[in-house]
Order: C-alpha cells, then sequence, then structure tokens
C-alpha cells in the first residue's frame, strides 16, 4: 500500500478507494493501477464484502468496481446501493462481457470496458478527487 501522506495539490490526502472484482489477477491488477496513481487501495472479492467494508470504513472515497459477480449483486446494483447509502462516493464501474444501459447507472458513475486503459482509470480516479 501506498504512504498515506502522500498529498494532493492544496494539501489534501489521497482518498482511498475500494477495488472490487471477484477474479484475484484482475483485482491485483486494478490494486496496482490505484496505488500506482498514488492512490490508498482496498480490495474485496464481491458486492457483500464491499458493502461490509463501506459500512466501517468512512474514508472511502471512490468505489472501482466490476459489474459480473457472483453471489446475487452485481456491479450495478452495488453502485445504487453505494449511491443511496453513500452518495458522494465515486464510482467507477467495469466490465467485459457487457455494456450496460447507462440510463441505469446512478449519477455521475463513469463505465469503461475491459479491457480497459491504465491511464484513463488513473485519470477517472484523479478527476473524481478534486
Amino acid at each position: 500500500m501506498k504512504d498515506q501522506s502522500v498529498t494532493m495539490p492544496g494539501g489534501k490526502e489521497w482518498p482511498v478507494v475500494l477495488v472490487v472484482e471477484d477474479e484475484p489477477i484482475l483485482r491485483m491488477c486494478a490494486v496496482d493501477i490505484v496505488e500506482d496513481a498514488g492512490f490508498e487501495a482496498l480490495e474485496a472479492a464481491d458486492a457483500q464484502q464491499a458493502i461490509d467494508i463501506l459500512e466501517h470504513r468512512p474514508d472511502i472515497r471512490i468505489v472501482f468496481s466490476d459489474i459480473d459477480m457472483p453471489g446475487g449483486i452485481d456491479g450495478v446494483t452495488l453502485a445504487a446501493a453505494i449511491r443511496d447509502r453513500w452518495p458522494p462516493i465515486g464510482i467507477i464501474l467495469t466490465s467485459g462481457y457487457l455494456m450496460p444501459d447507462m440510463r441505469i447507472l446512478p449519477g455521475q458513475a463513469v463505465f469503461f470496458s475491459k479491457p480497459y486503459m491504465p491511464e484513463k482509470i488513473a485519470q477517472a480516479l484523479y478527476d473524481m478527487s478534486f
């Protein structure tokens, strides 16, 4: 994990990002992208684990989640729950299988198809941080 003392312009600390991905290798890659961009990354293997983490970590500011996950709660449903319970949290969704109907995504959520470019994810993280 990156040092939490890293600061953004203006002296604010970099936000904490929760990465939600059921595939361990893809989750590791996503965490690397988040950390290489200078953010602290937390990990969840499914949406229920993500909700459990969100309930105990009020410092999370962005969730970066896959859409297709096991366990009965997909990424779109997770995003809707986040927008309902934690409205200020930024949401980045991704999928290699389907392009969601953008009308069903919560307000201000962004979507990237897999394979995504790390630079695009990093830019979305920065955009949600300011």
